[in-house]
């Protein structure tokens, strides 16, 4: 990937606040693809001890817009339009991790879909599955 985007994209992930509250990481960058992970603890955890799906939905739709955003014009930002996620079962493991992927890239919409495990020693588990649409937008908006 060009090296001017991988700095911009991970400049942008460096600004958001929410991705530092959760200890998110990029652990994958290439162009159209993006995997983020955070640990599972208990600030972030629901009543059963399993991630809530606050952080399964919030890596998920992260992941799929820094993936659209390898694809969108050079000064791009991106923003989300719309996303669904489908849970499918609980997020128990050490650690989430979302994987992003363009399905099609447009001019004005990036369709996107994002894939959520729970990881653990043992392997990985698919825990929600994301699609949604993200648009390009300037840096000021």
């Amino acid at each position: 990937m060009n090296p001017d985007l991988t700095a911009a994209v991970r400049d942008s992930f460096d600004r958001q606040g929410m991705m530092q509250t959760l200890g998110g990481r990029i652990d994958l960058l290439e162009v159209g693809r993006c995997h983020i992970s955070a640990p599972v603890t208990p600030a972030v955890s629901q009543q059963h001890g399993a991630g809530h799906a606050g952080l399964t939905f919030t890596l998920g739709d992260t992941a799929a817009g820094y993936a659209a955003l390898t694809q969108m014009p050079t000064g791009s930002e991106v923003m989300t339009a719309e996303i669904k996620i489908h849970l499918l079962r609980p997020a128990r493991g050490d650690r989430l991790q979302a994987r992003g992927e363009v399905i099609k890239a447009g001019r004005r919409l990036t369709v996107v879909r994002a894939d959520v495990f729970a990881l653990t020693d043992a392997g990985e588990v698919l825990v929600a599955v994301l699609m949604g649409t993200m648009v390009p937008v300037s840096p000021a908006a």
